[in-house]
């Protein structure tokens, strides 16, 4: 990372209503979801990590250990993903105000790991673009990182937006880190038989 200083926002605050329990906590190869990707992006020495939690906060902090990360509850997780990236980013900006750089991550995409953290990160820099999405089935979408110059887009999201919404925006420059793992994730049950087949492998 050099001099730059990068921060992490885990999003982890949906209802799983698709699935009828939190996502959050279905188990792959010994872990919650949750935890997998708290634990990937603890390796690294981030500047300001913060874990957005909603729906089920309660059940879902006694079952993680959080480590370096600030865990915060987004009290208007019912309106959608856009209030949750607000809440990441006005909490991360109070831990260190100088943030360069913002990646956000979700709870339920099991097969990411530290190398397409890396990559994306290596990308972000050496382009010095605002924002660069991973790509997977001809989408572009998270994780991703952004650069400062974008924050405050990403809180003018709407409620219910994603930070995906930006590339709509014709003035946004952004590169793209191939990662066709980054298509599958939990939603539904059928999402978790697919992931116990996966494990036996």
């Amino acid at each position: 990372m050099g001099n730059r200083k990068i921060g992490v926002i885990i999003l982890a605050a949906g209802a799983s209503s698709r699935l009828g329990h939190p996502k959050q906590l279905v188990e792959f190869k010994g872990k919650t979801l949750l935890q997998h990707i708290i634990d990937v992006a603890d390796s690294f020495e981030f500047h300001s990590q913060v874990l957005v939690l909603g729906a089920k906060a309660d059940e879902i902090k006694t079952r993680i250990d959080s480590r370096n990360f600030q865990v915060v509850y987004n009290e208007n997780w019912e309106e959608g993903m856009g209030t949750s990236i607000r809440k990441g980013i006005f909490e991360a900006l109070k831990l260190q105000n100088e943030l360069d750089h913002m990646l956000i991550l979700l709870s339920d995409q099991p097969l990411v790991n530290k190398e397409n953290i890396e990559e994306l990160i290596r990308v972000q820099l050496e382009t010095d673009k605002p924002a660069t999405f991973s790509e997977y089935a001809g989408e572009v979408g998270v994780p991703a990182i952004f650069s400062k110059e974008i924050f405050s887009e990403l809180q003018d999201l709407k409620k219910d937006q994603g930070a995906k919404k930006l590339i709509l925006n014709d003035q946004i420059n952004f590169e793209t880190v191939k990662f066709e793992a980054g298509n599958f994730d939990v939603d539904t049950r059928a999402d978790v038989e697919l992931l116990k087949k996966m494990e036996e492998r």
